[in-house]
């Protein structure tokens, strides 16, 4: 059996189960490094993902909670738009990755583990980032928290509503 430290999860495993959607609550609340929101627009947001994929893995989120891209009117997607390059921008200079790998998963049965809130994935990848952990013992290694990452980016990108 594989065995990674991961203490960090213990809050998420045993902390009370809240109704109502965690991303809207995230922008709404005003408690932004707290939530890991690295930006706001007028109408969406960017926040660092909890249980990420890679170093540095972002989503950028409408503000109106929608469950699917045809929902959005043209001037929330182009905001939404605008939000993911913007992400890429701040993680170019903040963490350099050699590219993305940029998607949206819509409904369960493509995969979306947050069916009722659109969200963007805005994953940075290196070259050789699956390597002999991910490989071999189906571990992935994530050599950065979120704070220190966090604090990086608001480094790079001051605060505009």
């Amino acid at each position: 059996m594989d065995k990674l430290w991961a203490p960090w999860r213990i809050g998420y495993i045993t902390g009370e189960k809240k109704e109502g959607c965690f991303l809207c609550e995230a922008w709404q609340n005003s408690q932004n490094e707290k939530n890991y929101v690295t930006f706001t627009t007028s109408l969406s947001f960017a926040i660092l993902n909890t249980f990420p994929y890679n170093n540095g893995h972002m989503m950028a989120v409408p503000k109106r909670h929608v469950s699917s891209i045809e929902d959005l009117n043209d001037e929330e997607m182009l905001d939404l738009m605008k939000t993911v390059k913007k992400a890429i921008f701040v993680l170019r200079k903040v963490i350099n990755p050699q590219g993305f790998n940029v998607g949206i998963n819509i409904g369960k049965a493509a995969g979306a583990g947050i069916e009722g809130h659109l969200h963007i994935h805005i994953v940075p990848r290196w070259v050789g980032d699956t390597n002999f952990m991910s490989t071999c013992s189906s571990t992935k290694v994530i050599s950065q928290s979120l704070q220190e990452l966090y604090t990086q980016i608001k480094k790079w990108l001051p605060e505009k509503k």
